[in-house]
C-alpha cells in the first residue's frame, strides 16, 4: 500500500458519505432495490436425496449497507450451497443500524416494509445476519448529523445504543422464535483504522451481552497476523488457486480485494448510480460470504 495513495483519497471518503455509491449523495434516497420489492430475494434450495435428514436448513435473512448490497447473491448462492438455506436479503446502500430501526420515520432511508422487525415478523428467520461499515460520515438522516470525524465519542455512544435498540426490536419481532443475530465486523479501513477496530468491538460487546454470535469476515480480508492493516491484495488462498477466476494475479500468487478507486467495496466492478449486487466475480466478497455462512453453520 502506498501512503500518497490512501492521502488521496481522503478528499473522496470524505465526499463518498457512507459506504454507499460515490455516485450517490446524502439528497437522494437510495431507490429501493428491486429484490425488496418483489419479497426479497425469498428463495430455498432444492433438497438433495442424499442429504441427510438431521441437518435443519436455516432461514437466514441478510441486512445491510452497501457492502450487503454487492454481496447478497453470493452469499445466498453460498448458503443454499452449504446449507440449505431459505435465503432473504433486504440491504440499502448508504445506511446504518437506525436506518432498520422501527419508528425512524420519514429520517429513514429504510421503508418501512423492510425494517429489521418488520421482516422478522413476516419471515420468522433463524438468522439475522447484519452487515455494516459504520456510518461514519453522516450519510443517513437517522443519525441526526453525528459523525465519526466531528465527534468521536458521540458517535461511539450513538452507535452502541443503536445497537441496543435494533437487538430488542429483533427480539421482540421474533418472540418465542427469537432469531440469532449475527453481527459481521468489518475489514480493515485505511483512513481511520481505529474506529472499524472500535466498532467491531462494540459488536462483539453487544453479541456476548445478548447471546448472539459474531462472523469476523473482516479478518478474512485483513493480513494473516495484521488485522486492521489496510491492503489491496492479498496472497491467493487454496480455493483461489483451485478456482482460477478468483486469483487475480496468478502469476504474483495474489488476488485484488479492492478496484484502485475504491478502498471500501470489494466488488470487482465499478460502482453505478444504481446500487445493484456485484455483477462480477470478486474474492474479496466471496471470502466474506464463505466466512458468513461458516458461522451461520456452526451456530
Amino acid at each position: 500500500m502506498r501512503r500518497p495513495w490512501i492521502v488521496g483519497l481522503l478528499a473522496a471518503v470524505l465526499l463518498l458519505g457512507a459506504c454507499g455509491d460515490p455516485s450517490d449523495g446524502p439528497e437522494a434516497t437510495p431507490p429501493t432495490p428491486e429484490v425488496s420489492r418483489a419479497a426479497t430475494t425469498h428463495q430455498r434450495a432444492q433438497t438433495s436425496p442424499s442429504a441427510s435428514s438431521k441437518v435443519l436448513a436455516p432461514r437466514v435473512l441478510y441486512l445491510g449497507d452497501s457492502l450487503a448490497m454487492e454481496a447478497q447473491q453470493v452469499l445466498g448462492q453460498e448458503l443454499r450451497r452449504e446449507l440449505r438455506a431459505t435465503y432473504t436479503s433486504a440491504p440499502y446502500s448508504g445506511t446504518t443500524l437506525c436506518d432498520y430501526l422501527e419508528g425512524t420515520g420519514e429520517k429513514s432511508l429504510v421503508p418501512d416494509r423492510d425494517k429489521a422487525a418488520a421482516l422478522v415478523r413476516a419471515l420468522h428467520p433463524d438468522f439475522v445476519v447484519l452487515q455494516f461499515w459504520g456510518n461514519a460520515w453522516d450519510f443517513t438522516w437517522c443519525m441526526d448529523g453525528i459523525s465519526h470525524a466531528a465527534a468521536p465519542q458521540k458517535y461511539f455512544s450513538r452507535y452502541r445504543a443503536d445497537l441496543r435498540r435494533l437487538t430488542e426490536q429483533i427480539a421482540a419481532a421474533g418472540g418465542a422464535r427469537r432469531p440469532r443475530i449475527v453481527w459481521v465486523e468489518q475489514g480493515p479501513d485505511p483512513i481511520t483504522p481505529d474506529r472499524v477496530r472500535r466498532v467491531n468491538e462494540l459488536y462483539e460487546e453487544q453479541a456476548a451481552t445478548s447471546g448472539d454470535v459474531v462472523a469476523d469476515a473482516g479478518a478474512a480480508v485483513a493480513p494473516a497476523g495484521s488485522r486492521y492493516s489496510w491492503v489491496q491484495y492479498l496472497p491467493c488462498t487454496a480455493y483461489e488457486r483451485e478456482h482460477p477466476d478468483y486469483c487475480t494475479q496468478p502469476g504474483r500468487d495474489r488476488t485484488a480485494l479492492h478496484l484502485d478507486k475504491d478502498y471500501l467495496h470489494f466488488c470487482l466492478a465499478p460502482t453505478t448510480a444504481t446500487p445493484k449486487p456485484c455483477p462480477v466475480r470478486s474474492p474479496g466478497i466471496l471470502r466474506i460470504a464463505r466466512e458468513i455462512t461458516r458461522v451461520v453453520g456452526s451456530s
